[in-house]
């Protein structure tokens, strides 16, 4: 089976600055290089690659990794630092194509088609980047060259750290084959346990599992994609001005009981992130859905659409409380939690609020335009108003976060946000 993709040479450049975090505390204090570092305190946010042969990793807890490596030296955030140095990487790619989409910080894509005839073929193009942001900025860039967008992903992760991989037309499937599952984008811990369980550890593995079967183990939708994606059949074309469909925010917990006491007071905190970038960019949205992952990785979702849109914290935080209840009624065998979701999609832009008359029933609290929620929405107004001024940490909603939810600066949560 052959790729389909209308382009027939490599152009697509898929650009990842190595670990980016870690890279720019080294390149900021010198002392720094060449050592185990992280990027955090009770959370690893970010680990050096001389960390990472340690096996410590982002996301897992301190303690763990210094136990795994115990001369690793923890930094905290320079977090301006990470803004300004990853858009000037950025500005790099766009002084050679204006077909750049950036899906993070630190990583975009680039579709060189067009230029190719001033600046060279497109393996040329992308020595050049890397040479500039290594000159300019001082920070290891790898960059994988292909004919889709999945495959020069792969190609810049086999590339690291600091390389640069071409997958040319006609060696393609041969290339993507022999790779691991893992390396596929939207296979994580969990799906890579699934497929496990069935044999298939390699991408030419998945390629050859009969679709029914994929499709029983990881959903419908799930199996048709990554079975595309394992023949490198991906459409898709670059997106230069994205805007998230949805937004959503989580929190890690370790190993917590299902009890309110410890869910409640994390979906409010994430209830607060999530719907103050709804007000911020005044795009309410209709459909709620939360994810509560237990201790084995198994993952369930809920979700619920509302009549009208929502952009109130405590309204949010209440319809995610009542389904992650269900989540838990439904799943009475599990006594403990590892991570809680909340996400908001089918946003809207702002329209003229639907008044509600006042009944008095039982759920106005959870619509927009009746007289409670009218106040909820006037009280949010006011807290986003103190902290504009006075800081985050200025105001709270009344109930304190676990401190889990806090090991994670916002700073840091933000710099990964895409734009609403």
């Amino acid at each position: 089976m052959l790729a389909t993709n209308a382009a027939s040479a490599a152009t697509i450049l898929h650009a990842d600055l190595d670990a980016f975090y870690a890279s720019v505390e080294q390149l900021l204090d010198p002392s720094l290089r060449g050592k185990p570092i992280a990027v955090g305190g009770g959370v690893v946010l970010a680990a050096s690659y001389e960390a990472k042969v340690f096996g410590v990793r982002g996301g897992m807890p301190g303690r763990k990794a210094c136990e795994l490596c115990p001369q690793l030296i923890f930094v905290g955030g320079r977090f301006s630092e990470y803004q300004r140095l990853g858009d000037a990487a950025i500005r790099v790619l766009d002084d050679f194509t204006p077909l750049v989409e950036r899906i993070s910080i630190d990583e975009a894509f680039a579709d060189v088609a067009g230029c190719t005839h001033l600046f060279g073929p497109p393996e040329e193009i992308a020595r050049k980047i890397r040479r500039r942001v290594k000159a300019e900025l001082g920070l290891p860039i790898s960059i994988g060259v292909a004919r889709t967008k999945h495959l020069a992903k792969i190609a810049s992760q086999v590339a690291k750290p600091d390389g640069l991989v071409v997958v040319e037309p006609g060696t393609e499937l041969s290339f993507l084959h022999e790779l691991p599952v893992s390396l596929m984008w939207g296979v994580g811990p969990a799906t890579k346990a699934k497929l496990a369980e069935i044999g298939v550890e390699t991408i030419g593995q998945l390629a050859h599992t009969h679709s029914g079967a994929l499709q029983r183990l990881i959903g419908h939708a799930a199996g048709q994609k990554l079975a595309a994606l394992a023949w490198n059949r991906d459409p898709r074309r670059l997106e230069t001005h994205r805007r998230a469909h949805s937004a959503g925010a989580q929190s890690a917990l370790g190993r917590k009981p299902a009890l309110p006491h410890v869910f409640v007071p994390t979906l409010l905190h994430l209830a607060d992130r999530v719907a103050s970038r709804l007000r911020a960019k005044d795009r309410p949205g209709r459909t709620v859905t939360v994810r509560v992952r237990f201790c084995d990785m198994r993952a369930v979702t809920r979700s619920v659409t509302l009549e009208q849109p929502i952009q109130a914290t405590t309204m949010l935080a209440e319809i995610a409380e009542e389904l992650v209840r269900g989540v838990l009624a439904a799943h009475p065998g599990e006594r403990e939690i590892s991570l809680l979701a909340i996400s908001v999609s089918h946003l809207e832009e702002s329209t003229e609020l639907q008044l509600e008359l006042p009944l008095g029933l039982a759920d106005e609290k959870l619509k927009p335009g009746s007289r409670r929620g009218l106040a909820r929405f006037g009280a949010d107004r006011a807290v986003d108003k103190i902290r504009k001024r006075f800081g985050k940490e200025a105001v709270g909603y009344g109930t304190v976060a676990l401190e889990a939810a806090r090991s994670v600066p916002d700073e840091f949560r933000e710099l990964a946000e895409k734009e609403l």
